[in-house]
């Protein structure tokens, strides 16, 4: 029998890990600068594909004469860039339905889109619309599929993407829609020190953690959390000190401008193995600095062995393989 902390973790415990680390809801198609990311994208990728026109479809006399394709699925998923890909097939004059919406569970076989117009260029944007597709798909279905094994296990640890997103917010939207964490979506919304960070302080990252927390720390007013990387117990032992004294400080304080449950506060305990993990989390526990700062676990997890960082009871297990290793979910398009 697997032994685990049984620790329940606390409702608000489970409110900050949202509040921090879940903003994927932000990424739609109301937002400008999502928009511009995903034209941005698929304008590049089906200008190099087109380039400089579909010999093919020159070669054998298609034009106009309208036709439907539908969009199916080989395998079982998660919808994942549905809405993205209507948004740019409509921009090039094809009419799209949607047969599911994103976030939808589907079968192999099902139908997820439809598209009208021009058998030219139902063809020649046959290729990136199914890219798109297929990858989004691929990273929702992984990350839904992640998510439901750890809750499987009697654990309320969330399963986040990383910035290793080759497409960008297109990735972490993908995420968000399989039920994960998007972390930061960008460099300009949550602060993140990282070992690297830290060299350039101390020459022992335990020295290292507080002079860089306490800097950060006045700077926090526009972030969605701070965050600092440990490789240590000790560092993480120091990390989780000076977050509780200076959430003290800051809520003793007559002037605080901001209040501290709204900048949450984690270590992000990188390259340890589960057995490493579980003792800090104990000695968090042990010190009494384990309610100032939530816990994620980084680096060199994937689905082969997240369990046992699950078992331990982090907040959050960070998976770059997500994105950077994406397996594309099998769909095709059939024309009619």
């Amino acid at each position: 029998m697997r032994a685990v902390l049984q620790y329940a973790m606390p409702v608000e415990r489970q409110e900050r890990v949202e509040r921090a680390l879940f903003r994927g809801g932000e990424l739609t198609l109301d937002n400008p600068a999502y928009v511009r990311v995903l034209r941005r994208i698929m304008e590049t990728l089906l200008e190099t594909d087109l380039a400089p026109r579909d010999i093919t479809v020159t070669a054998l006399g298609i034009r106009e004469r309208a036709a439907s394709a539908n969009v199916a699925a080989r395998e079982p998923g998660v919808a994942a860039g549905l809405e993205e890909y209507a948004f740019i097939m409509r921009k090039h004059g094809l009419k799209v339905t949607l047969k599911k919406e994103d976030g939808d569970v589907f079968e192999t076989g099902e139908i997820l889109v439809r598209s009208e117009g021009g058998q030219n260029k139902l063809l020649s944007l046959e290729r990136v619309g199914l890219n798109l597709l297929q990858r989004m798909c691929g990273i929702a279905t992984a990350t839904s599929r992640l998510q439901e094994r750890a809750r499987r296990r009697g654990s309320a640890t969330r399963i986040l993407g990383t910035r290793k997103t080759p497409w960008g917010l297109l990735d972490k939207r993908a995420i968000h829609l399989g039920g994960g964490g998007t972390h930061r979506l960008g460099l300009g919304d949550g602060i993140v020190i990282k070992n690297n960070h830290l060299a350039l302080l101390a020459r022992r990252e335990e020295q290292a953690v507080p002079l860089a927390v306490e800097k950060a720390w006045t700077g926090r007013r526009n972030a969605a959390f701070i965050e600092v990387e440990v490789r240590s117990e000790e560092a993480a032992l120091a990390a989780g000190r000076v977050f509780k004294r200076l959430q003290a400080e800051d809520a003793a304080s007559p002037f605080k401008r901001r209040k501290v449950q709204e900048c949450p506060c984690l270590v992000m305990l990188d390259n340890l193995m589960p057995e490493e993990v579980r003792s800090i989390i104990i000695n968090m526990r042990k010190q009494r600095v384990w309610d100032a700062a939530l816990v994620e676990a980084s680096g060199g997890i994937s689905e082969t062995n997240m369990e046992p960082y699950a078992d331990a009871e982090v907040d959050a297990i960070s998976i770059g393989a997500l994105t950077h290793s994406a397996r594309a979910l099998d769909l095709g398009q059939r024309m009619e």
